[in-house]
């Protein structure tokens, strides 16, 4: 199973939001990164294309992620199929 969650990098908290398997540790191999959060700077970039495919494709999101994709109003497109988010 795969979730889409935050992978620390850098000595700063500085996040990379990633897909991974369930089973990996939070620094462990990701299959890709989909997005970028800067919690300093509240910056966030957010790979849509590549988050919808592994959203149709069953990963979960983490709780932390899916608060920063209710904030993100990148999401347009998944307005119709809110049940991700709530």
């Amino acid at each position: 199973m795969l979730k889409l969650r935050l992978k620390r990098c850098g000595r700063k908290a500085v996040y990379r939001i990633v897909a991974i398997d369930v089973r990996s540790r939070r620094e462990g191999k990701d299959l890709q990164k989909v997005g970028f959060y800067d919690p300093i700077t509240n910056q966030t970039y957010l790979n849509v294309p590549a988050i919808l495919y592994f959203l149709e494709r069953g990963a979960q999101l983490t709780g932390t992620v899916q608060d920063l994709f209710k904030k993100a109003w990148d999401f347009k497109e998944l307005r119709p199929n809110q049940s991700q988010f709530n």
